[in-house]
C-alpha cells in the first residue's frame, strides 16, 4: 500500500499568465506559496478475489474491468498515461473541498501519478511530476487549466515559477529569511466562502480573452516584479505586500464577469473596512476560498467581521508531494 501526500497552494500574483495560451507566445510569471493542506491518495493492487479489476474511492465511487470504463478524467488518464497493467484501488481524501481555488484538481493529479510511479518502483523528481501532471490535465484531459498549479503542488514551498521559456517552466524558491516567512504567513487568513464552481469553466472563458486583456495580463507580470521586491526587502513591514494584493484582486476581477459576484465584492468591502490591506479570491474566480492580508493586531476585527464563514488557519508547506506511507507486504 502506497501513500501520497500533496499540498495544495496559494497564488499570491501572476494568475492568468501561466495559461499555455500566454505563456507560449508572452512568457509567463507567478508567486505562489503551498500550504499545510493537503490532498491524499491510498493506492495498492487490488486483491484477486472481486469481480472488478479498478477500485475508485473520489467525488464518484466506481467499480470497473477496464480503464477505458473509468469515468474519473484524472484518474482515466494517469492510468493510461502510466500504463497501468494490473487492476489497482484508489481512495482519495482531503483536508479541504475541491472546487475551491486551492488547485485540488492539480493536487489530485499530482499526487496520483507520485503514487503510481512509486507503485512502478520508480522515483520521478518534483520536474518530472510537474511537467508530467500538466501534460496529462492540458493534453490528455483537455482541461482549461494553467500551469501553476501542477507546479506548486509538486514542488512546495513559497516559489516564483516562470512558463513558456525553453524549459517550459522555472521554479525558483523565493529566498527569505525564516522569520520573514513567518511573517508573511501570520498577516494571511483565509476564509471559505461557501461557494463552489468548477474553475475549468470559468477558466475557458478567460482563456478565451485572452487576446482582449493583454493590458491586465502584462500589468499582472508587472506587480511579479514588484513582489518580489517587497519580498526580498527585509526592512519593509510587507504591509505594501498586502496592497499589491489589492491592486492584483482589481486587475483579476476585470478579466471576466465569472470572476467575481456581487456577494464577493460585497465580501472583499467589508473585509477591507474592517482592516484588511489586500486581498483576493483564490484561483480562477466564482467562489470558494478568500484570502486576506491583514496585520496581526487586526485580524480579531475581521474574524468577527466574518463569524457566520469558516475561518482556515495554516501554515506553509516546504516539501511538496510527498509519499508518506509505503508497504510493500
Amino acid at each position: 500500500m502506497i501513500i501520497s501526500r500533496t499540498p495544495f497552494r496559494i497564488s499570491f500574483f501572476g494568475g492568468g499568465t501561466d495559461y499555455p495560451a500566454w505563456y507560449q507566445e508572452q512568457g509567463g510569471a507567478v508567486i505562489s506559496v503551498a500550504i499545510n493542506k493537503y490532498c491524499f491518495i491510498t493506492l495498492r493492487h487490488l486483491p484477486p478475489f472481486f469481480e472488478h479489476s479498478y477500485r475508485i474511492r473520489c467525488y464518484l465511487n466506481e467499480e470497473v474491468n477496464a480503464i477505458d470504463e473509468i469515468k474519473h478524467p484524472s484518474v482515466r488518464e494517469c492510468l493510461r498515461f502510466m500504463k497501468v497493467d494490473r487492476g489497482v484501488e484508489i481512495v482519495h481524501s482531503a483536508d479541504l473541498p475541491s472546487r475551491s481555488g486551492l488547485g485540488s484538481s492539480s493536487s489530485f493529479t499530482v499526487g496520483l501519478l507520485h503514487a503510481l510511479y512509486t507503485l512502478m518502483y520508480k522515483m520521478p523528481t518534483k520536474r518530472e511530476l510537474a511537467l508530467n501532471a500538466i501534460y496529462v490535465e492540458q493534453e490528455l484531459i483537455k482541461e482549461n487549466v494553467g500551469s501553476q498549479d501542477q507546479t506548486e503542488a509538486a514542488f512546495g514551498g513559497l516559489n516564483r515559477i516562470d512558463f513558456g521559456y525553453p524549459q517550459h517552466i522555472l521554479v525558483r524558491p523565493v529566498p527569505i529569511s525564516p522569520d520573514r516567512m513567518d511573517q508573511l504567513c501570520r498577516c494571511l487568513m483565509l476564509f471559505f466562502t461557501g461557494f463552489s464552481r468548477t474553475a475549468s469553466d470559468i477558466a475557458e472563458e478567460q482563456i478565451k480573452r485572452t487576446g482582449e486583456k493583454r493590458v491586465e495580463l502584462e500589468k499582472m507580470m508587472e506587480l511579479v516584479e514588484e513582489a518580489m521586491t517587497i519580498l526580498l526587502d527585509e526592512q519593509d513591514t510587507l504591509d505594501s505586500f498586502g496592497r499589491l494584493l489589492h491592486e492584483q484582486w482589481l486587475i483579476k476581477r476585470e478579466m471576466t464577469h465569472l470572476i467575481s459576484s456581487q456577494r464577493i465584492d460585497d465580501l472583499y468591502a467589508a473585509g477591507l473596512q474592517a482592516g484588511a490591506l489586500g486581498g483576493k479570491l483564490l484561483g480562477a474566480g466564482g467562489g470558494g476560498f478568500m484570502l486576506f492580508f491583514v496585520r496581526p493586531e487586526d485580524q480579531q476585527k475581521v474574524r468577527e467581521t466574518f463569524k457566520d464563514l469558516l475561518y482556515v488557519p495554516f501554515r506553509f508547506d516546504h516539501m511538496g508531494s510527498q509519499i508518506v506511507y509505503y508497504g510493500n507486504h
